[in-house]
């Protein structure tokens, strides 16, 4: 029995009373809930054997006694406390087997009683700090949110209850783990820092981990890689220690900003992929809700007003905020959303409906998806000037605020590097975004094969040091600067 505890704990233990019984094993606590079962004889159905025993754990609790058999014309309870000192509240050890009752069964109980009760306070502890360990990182996820959604307040609140504190300014790392490594990856993080960062295990992509870093953590002078700026101390110190590993690294922002700077990472991210050390930091650029200017923020406030004014019908009906976060959410991890937000696929898709029908947008399309991509940017951008009540009417469409000179620089930005890539490369890119960044049907106008399609957007991650085949995407920045570019044609 003390071998049975050490390599195989109470599962192994049950197991062998249950089959010595030949019939049921298992452990219940006082109201007859069973907390572990065995079944060691298949001509008898578990539910019949668990209720008895579970009535028969209800009489020994209710007689407070130090032993309990209960007999049926066909079989026998026999129960057992595990712990005499919990005064009939602890768990119970109980053996359904059929009559004649084999011989030495209740010394066989007895002798395991010991072992079955130190294996099961053993796997109790270790059961309550997987549920700590469980909490304190959905924690941390939804500290993450809100984050990500800029209710900052609310973020430092929920903080407050976990350590380290928010840092600020802050650069974002994401860390990309081979296999399961990712608990201990996590330990290393913690090491490396001093415990001065703050990391979440992304609730979407399962071998990733997002590092919230203090700005002075990671600025140290970095070396100029041969595809850009490589990875701060944080990120070379990980890709170092861990084979494997891959770190992207954003650039230095705001804790409001902290939705920018993962997607920063995440595209740095696509970029060390392809680089020997494994780590890279996002190349600098311009975000382009900051080159909008007072007109592009009035198109976007004009853009989103539906939305923002929706007042749900039901109480429990999602309001605007709420449908706000879930179009952010959609837009940067398409239907990973769902992992994201914790809601259904179903419920996702009703949101997106709605918030289709409020805006007037067809959301299937990336020409829709980016413009309403970049109304939430510029809304959530606290640089940005917002523009007066009084001021002038807002631009009638997106086409206007793409016509502003300085949307026409950012854009040529954007595209210079697409143009050193060969003469395939523009058009491989246009023709993927006309359709709606599917990779099939984006093969076939090309007349080359998916895999061929494939290949040829990942060689132009590298080029542009941006996602493009995972979310969160550079689809949307591609788009737009396309656009602006054929505007000014």
């Amino acid at each position: 029995m003390y071998r049975l505890a050490r390599t195989g704990g109470s599962p192994e233990l049950l197991r062998r009373l249950a089959q010595r019984a030949e019939g049921w094993a298992g452990i219940l606590d006082g109201d007859g809930t069973v907390l572990q079962a065995v079944a060691g004889n298949v001509r008898w159905p578990g539910h019949e054997a668990a209720g008895l025993a579970a009535r028969a754990a209800r009489e020994l609790t209710a007689r407070a006694a130090g032993s309990y058999s209960l007999d049926t014309d066909e079989c026998a309870a026999l129960l057992l406390p595990l712990d005499r000192a919990s005064e009939g509240h602890g768990p119970v050890l109980a053996v359904v087997a059929p009559k004649p009752l084999p011989g030495g069964l209740t010394t066989l109980m007895a002798d395991a009683v010991m072992p079955l009760a130190l294996s099961w306070a053993s796997e109790s502890v270790e059961r309550k700090r997987r549920r700590v360990d469980l909490a304190e990182s959905r924690g941390r996820e939804a500290v993450l949110h809100l984050l990500m959604t800029g209710q900052l307040s609310i973020a430092h609140q929920v903080a407050g209850a976990l350590r380290p504190k928010l840092p600020d300014p802050v650069r974002v790392c994401v860390v990309e783990c081979s296999g399961g490594q990712r608990d201990e990856v996590a330990r290393i993080c913690t090491d490396v820092s001093g415990g001065r960062t703050w990391i979440v295990r992304c609730p979407v992509y399962a071998r990733h981990l997002i590092l919230i870093v203090p700005a002075d953590d990671e600025a140290e002078p970095q070396t100029e890689g041969p595809e850009g700026p490589e990875g701060g101390t944080l990120g070379l110190a990980v890709a170092g220690l861990v084979e494997d590993c891959v770190v992207g690294v954003s650039e230095e922002v705001r804790l409001p900003d902290t939705a920018t700077a993962y997607q920063q990472a995440f595209h740095a991210l696509a970029v060390a992929r392809g680089l020997p050390g494994r780590h890279a930091r996002f190349g600098a650029a311009p975000e382009p809700a900051l080159v909008v200017g007072a007109a592009g923020a009035r198109w976007a406030d004009a853009l989103l007003a539906p939305l923002l004014a929706h007042l749900p019908r039901r109480s429990q009906d999602p309001g605007s905020q709420e449908l706000s976060a879930t179009l952010a959410s959609w837009l940067a991890f398409s239907s990973h959303a769902t992992q994201h937000l914790k809601i259904h696929r179903n419920t996702l898709a009703a949101r997106l409906k709605l918030v289709g029908e409020l805006l007037g947008l067809d959301l299937n399309r990336v020409a829709d998806q980016a413009a309403v991509d970049l109304a939430l940017r510029i809304r959530a951008t606290p640089a940005l000037q917002r523009p007066d009540p009084g001021d002038a009417a807002a631009p009638r469409d997106l086409d206007t605020v793409l016509r502003a000179p300085g949307v026409q620089d950012w854009a040529l930005q954007q595209l210079r590097l697409v143009g050193r890539a060969g003469p395939t490369a523009e058009d491989t890119l246009r023709t993927w975004l006309r359709c709606e960044a599917q990779l099939s049907p984006a093969a076939a106008e090309l007349g080359i094969s998916v895999p061929g399609a494939r290949k040829r957007l990942t060689r132009l991650e590298a080029l542009l040091c941006r996602s493009l085949l995972q979310t969160p995407s550079a689809r949307y920045d591609l788009w737009l600067a396309f656009r602006a570019v054929d505007l000014a044609a």
